[in-house]
């Protein structure tokens, strides 16, 4: 037996904005919204084929550099070109390292991830 990746959660202090950002970012269609019996609300991210994202609003601060990370790459066009594109979005750059060829970025709420060039669906490099 094996497990697979339903979806990814993701503390932040505004769940839907920080889904918004997301969705703009990945192109992900569809956002629903759901209490917890603590009537927490949850916002969630999905779309065919990929793992949902899940926001899930906390009060505690980020802490420090976060321990499990995204890597993207656009689905067309250069690294450099989506970078700038998840700038306008509200990312800010990290780490833009011209000996690696991805660049580090972090959403609006310091959650960091990488931007790698374009790739095809089976190149399984990662950072």
């Amino acid at each position: 037996m094996t497990s697979r990746i339903i979806a990814i959660a993701v503390d932040c202090r505004d769940a839907e904005s920080l889904a918004r950002f997301w969705c703009d970012a990945l192109g992900y269609p569809s956002t629903r919204r759901w209490k917890d019996s603590y009537g927490l609300e949850y916002v969630e991210s999905k779309a065919p084929g990929s793992p949902s994202l899940v926001f899930q609003p906390v009060d505690d601060p980020k802490p420090g550099k976060n321990r499990l990370h995204l890597d993207i790459a656009p689905s067309s066009g250069s690294r450099d070109e989506e970078v700038r594109r998840l700038l306008s979005l509200g990312a800010r750059l990290l780490s833009d390292d011209p000996n690696v060829p991805w660049v580090v970025l972090a959403d609006p709420e310091g959650n960091e991830f990488c931007v790698l060039p374009e790739r095809g669906a089976d190149d399984g490099t990662a950072t």
